[in-house]
């Protein structure tokens, strides 16, 4: 005798069958876009100050939550004559490989550089070989900030801050000048970043419809703290006269006055005037501060959290990479916790209440309408950090101890955070996969290399009970595969480097990138096939 609070088992399997690949819950999102954009809940980024880390790295991250490009390379170093021009692009995001440019226009050009850096070319860039390393989140703001016919989309900002400078206080100053000459085209960015000293949180807006120029802050994190954004303007009250914390564009006052966001008077809260005044955290925020610093007994109900915080005790890369897995689980947040059922023990005889295994914390839309049209919030939506419908996601740590080009090494991953493995790339990591030159959003093609894990992680989804144990033992074992194997293949590189052969020693990096991609790849196509079968012979 088995019985299910909600639904019968039949009603599980054939709606989690159905409407897997479906549209997730978790992409839920009713907004007034009278005053605001559209408000795509599309990122989170949580950043570790050196003194709040167990190691002394300095830390950011970022997870793209949306159906943006999966294709990602290494752009070289280059040198250019002088009177070149570097061409900006608006478009980029949803290329199918890196040479295309379907549906891409050429926004401009402006002067180029003499020689540019090597970086990572994620979809929004996230680090170059001198160490600086980025995180992203659209906070969206004002409608009315929005000027779509300046020349400067935020991916293109990032794009060339990292082939031209070498640390983050460089590269805020460098975006915040590009974007006041030539203009900001895109809602409300945050870019959180870190360098070998120091982690910086930006945001960006436009000035208007029509206006040529932007209106930015930055704040710099205190050295033993852990902060996040989570798709909303955070930035608070600023102050000039702190040249070493607080940096922020000359019109940072006059905008906001003269646009009738702030009355001149009252004391000027930055992310009222530009946000738009919405409430200045999510429960993304929320979660992220209270697992890093439970004493503070932070709660959800003023309209401010602090921007940052300082960490109970030190936080280290599995923590935030923890952290960027998390969906509530045994929390008051958890999407699951009502979906149980009763079963009788076939050994003991006794009848034990335990998680439906077709119970998961990603359910899509039309499953949660359906349950909850049998019993009202059965499914509570929470917005959670780890989702479905995430494109990829890093955690990078810049460590000021090694060399160039081990200083910087990006924890990077395709699809669900929750549910997928990561890769080691190094700031000195000349190249990677084919396959991870092919973007996987278009379609279903085996050539691309998100589609390794993100098939069997939608197929364990509709099981996730019977298949969590593969999915996380599967991720676990390459975790404990890096930290094993990293500090032998650094010491290698740092011996060639010692003896003057840093291209070897790059040679040697790149490959271990390489190997270590393949294994995760080959593993999750095969645990694909294994859940293919799991679901094949039926309950």
């Amino acid at each position: 005798m088995k019985k299910l609070y909600l639904a019968s088992k039949f009603t599980f399997v054939m709606l989690f069958s159905a409407l897997v690949l479906g549209v997730s819950a978790q992409a839920i999102e009713s907004e007034d876009y009278s005053v605001h954009g559209p408000s795509p809940e599309s990122c989170t980024s949580i950043y570790v100050g050196k003194k709040a880390s167990t190691d002394g790295s300095t830390m950011t991250s970022h997870t793209c939550d949306s159906n943006y490009r999966t294709w990602l390379d290494i752009v070289p170093a280059m040198e250019f004559e002088k009177g070149s021009l570097a061409t900006i692009y608006k478009g980029i995001m949803h290329t199918e490989f890196p040479s295309s440019l379907t549906n891409v226009t050429i926004a401009g050009t402006i002067p180029q550089a003499a020689k540019t850096y090597s970086y990572m070319n994620t979809a929004y860039p996230a680090m170059n070989e001198k160490a600086v390393t980025m995180g992203e989140t659209t906070i969206v703001g004002r409608k009315d900030l929005v000027n779509e016919n300046a020349l400067f989309k935020v991916e293109e900002l990032q794009k060339i801050a990292l082939q031209r400078t070498t640390n983050a206080r460089d590269a805020i100053k460098m975006i915040g000048e590009l974007a006041k000459e030539y203009g900001y085209a895109d809602y409300g960015e945050c870019l959180t970043f870190a360098d070998k000293d120091e982690v910086w949180h930006f945001e960006i807006f436009g000035i208007g419809k029509d206006e040529i120029g932007c209106v930015w802050a930055a704040i710099r994190i205190p050295e033993d703290h852990v902060g996040v954004s989570a798709n909303i303007s955070r930035i608070s009250k600023i102050d000039l006269k702190d040249k070493e914390n607080v940096m922020a564009s000359e019109n940072v006052f006059s905008v906001a006055k003269k646009l009738g966001y702030w009355d001149g008077k009252s004391e000027f809260v930055f992310w009222k005037a530009y946000g738009g005044g919405k409430k200045a955290y999510s429960i993304r925020d929320f979660f992220v501060l209270s697992s890093v610093a439970p004493s503070l007994n932070l709660n959800m109900d003023g309209e401010e959290l602090p921007l940052s915080v300082k960490p109970d005790n030190k936080v280290s890369v599995m923590d935030v990479i923890n952290l960027q897995k998390s969906y509530y689980e045994g929390t008051q947040y958890d999407p699951t916790q009502n979906l149980k059922v009763t079963a009788k023990n076939r050994k003991t005889g006794k009848v034990e209440t335990k998680l439906s295994p077709y119970a998961n914390p990603w359910m899509t839309r039309n499953f949660a309408n359906m349950i909850n049209e049998q019993k009202e919030d059965a499914i509570k939506w929470t917005r959670l950090i780890s989702v479905p419908q995430c494109a990829y996601f890093t955690v990078i740590q810049v460590r000021d101890w090694m060399p160039e080009e081990l200083q910087a090494v990006v924890w990077f991953g395709f699809d669900n955070p929750g549910q997928s493995p990561r890769i080691p790339i190094y700031s000195g990591t000349t190249s990677l996969p084919a396959d991870y030159g092919i973007d996987g959003q278009h379609r279903f093609r085996t050539d691309a290399a998100i589609w390794s894990f993100r098939r069997a992680n939608k197929l364990s989804s509709i099981r996730w009970g019977d298949t969590r144990k593969d999915i996380e033992g599967g991720v676990k074992m390459f975790e404990d595969k890096a930290f094993r194997e990293m500090p032998l293949i650094e010491k290698e590189a740092i011996a060639l480097i010692e003896a003057g052969k840093n291209e070897e020693a790059k040679k040697l990096i790149t490959q271990y990138t390489h190997d270590f991609a393949a294994a995760t790849q080959k593993h999750w196509w095969n645990l694909g096939d294994e859940f293919w079968m799991l679901i094949a012979r039926g309950v």
